[in-house]
């Protein structure tokens, strides 16, 4: 599918936004989700973005090149409105893989609600190339923090790192699964849970240090 962006979009640089343009930045993201909460990817038209956040459709570009983009940085601000909520209820599980668990399945129940708007984003992210690699990175930042903060880690070790990239890439493949019909919800939490026990290998006196 033809990914709607600008031709003369060149590449970007990221200084500090001031107040007013990060209050416009968000209404810009608010829009996004809110189009595609109500039609998925194909409702989610710059133009229309840029009417419904009152911004100019030129500066929607500046900040945005194309849907991709936009829907890629609307992933990451929904994920990090997620971790707030999470922040304000941390999950209860004993250990540390049921707390991912429990939070990576409150992340996708919170997505479920909103399926149109979960197939948008995820739908971009496979559309992604490498002009969209700053904010992929920034979602898979929000994503690492969010399981990390459900381990209670501030330092991790490479091997724990890299059973958080492992349960990143699980969740990510059970939410497009469970969007295109292939896997229920029993199915994903099971895989969730399953792929989180890898956690408890990473932990002193488990089987990773023997």
């Amino acid at each position: 599918m033809p990914v709607e962006a600008k031709p003369e979009a060149t590449a970007r640089t990221s200084p500090p936004l001031t107040e007013r343009q990060e209050a416009r930045r968000r209404r810009i993201l608010h829009a996004s989700a809110q189009l595609a909460s109500r039609g998925g990817f194909d409702a989610v038209q710059m133009r229309e973005v840029a009417e419904s956040s009152q911004v100019a459709l030129g500066t929607l570009y500046r900040y945005f090149p194309s849907k991709v983009h936009l829907l890629v940085a609307t992933m990451q601000d929904q994920l990090e409105h997620m971790h707030g909520t999470l922040r304000k209820k941390p999950p209860s599980g004993d250990s540390a893989a049921e707390r991912v668990a429990e939070t990576l399945m409150r992340a996708f129940r919170a997505l479920q609600r909103e399926p149109h708007l979960a197939d948008a984003m995820v739908r971009a992210l496979t559309f992604a190339d490498r002009s969209v690699s700053p904010e992929v990175d920034q979602v898979s930042r929000q994503t690492t923090v969010i399981i990390l903060d459900a381990m209670g880690l501030e330092h991790p070790t490479p091997e724990q790192l890299s059973a958080v990239r492992v349960i990143e890439h699980t969740w990510h493949s059970a939410l497009i699964t469970w969007l295109s019909g292939r896997a229920s919800i029993a199915q994903v939490k099971i895989d969730i849970e399953t792929v989180c026990r890898l956690i408890d290998l990473t932990e002193p006196g488990g089987a990773g240090d023997r």
